[in-house]
């Protein structure tokens, strides 16, 4: 029996110390992942994953392949205990639509690894070199917070759910909208612990150099539709993807319209991979007729198999 499902992927912010750990002593096909992820770096990620300790699992350039890498091992562990699962799509929030495009063999795994590592380099960088930070707006609406993000100089980061909105740019901009935002009808704002300014133009420089980075990609068409954060939608060219995956580093992440877009297509069945249920959550709020199903560790898989084999 087949089970048609959307994958989805965790982006930067989901990380736990330990994740994956259950996964590499269960599965060997996610051992090999984790071990083929440690000889191609040239460092142990598997040592910070499982045993942190979290402000180095944190760093940017740790975080991302990390991230990558735990959400595949989960998507091998499924197929092989779900051999009858049908992946019919795929996206991911900001860094996990690499995750995605590797799911949908845009790329293989090594390809994906060094581009996610590079990409987390590339912003670390981008983060000592400026004075940035982020700030979640709960409640408002979306006019009067693109409203005020013109009016203090900083970008509208994340769409993340409804009344559910991130800006991201200087220190001093983001302090001004902080102070701003009842003004415009927002409810809270609240800073986020973060290391610089993601999706924003404080990114250009990591936006760039990135963009070298994956024109030498070996990138084919994605054998399910793979809906990008940038545009909202399905890319299947090389250079679209090349196109979107670069842009995004600056760009707004379209989260609300990027699962809209999938609902819209009738898919009424989700499955979260990564290390916390994030997803799951800002799902739900977009659409309450969907069922996510969330798989961090072989607890949760097992329950997972036994919900996708019934």
């Amino acid at each position: 029996m087949s089970k048609k499902v959307v994958l989805l992927f965790s982006g930067q912010g989901a990380q736990k110390v330990g994740m994956g750990k259950d996964l590499a002593e269960a599965f060997p096909v996610a051992k090999a992942l984790f071990d083929q992820a440690d000889a191609a770096l040239g460092f142990s990620l598997t040592n910070v994953m499982f045993d942190g300790p979290m402000e180095e699992l944190t760093k940017t350039s740790r975080c991302q392949p990390a991230l990558y890498a735990h959400g595949l091992a989960c998507l091998a562990a499924l197929k092989e205990k779900v051999p009858g699962l049908e992946v019919v799509a795929a996206a991911g929030l900001s860094l996990g639509e690499f995750t995605a495009h590797s799911a949908a063999g845009t790329f293989d795994f090594a390809t994906g690894l060094n581009l996610v590592f590079q990409r987390g380099s590339f912003m670390e960088e981008a983060c000592e070199q400026t004075r940035g930070t982020m700030l979640a707006l709960l409640g408002g609406e979306e006019s009067a917070i693109r409203e005020l993000a013109a009016e203090c100089d900083v970008d509208v980061a994340n769409l993340n759910a409804p009344g559910q909105i991130v800006l991201s740019g200087s220190v001093e901009g983001i302090e001004a909208a902080a102070a701003k935002s009842k003004e415009k009808g927002i409810k809270r704002a609240i800073p986020l612990p973060v290391a610089g300014a993601y999706h924003s133009r404080l990114m250009k420089s990591a936006q760039d150099k990135l963009a070298t980075v994956l024109a030498n990609a070996a990138i084919a068409e994605p054998s399910v539709p793979v809906v990008c954060n940038f545009e909202a939608r399905p890319v299947k060219s090389a250079d679209e993807i090349r196109a979107t995956l670069t842009a995004q580093v600056t760009g707004s992440v379209r989260w609300v319209e990027s699962v809209q877009h999938l609902v819209a297509q009738g898919h009424t069945l989700f499955v979260e991979l990564g290390p916390d249920a994030t997803l799951a959550g800002l799902v739900g709020k977009i659409d309450k007729s969907v069922k996510v199903i969330s798989i961090k560790d072989v607890a949760t898989l097992d329950a997972a198999v036994a919900e996708l084999s019934a």
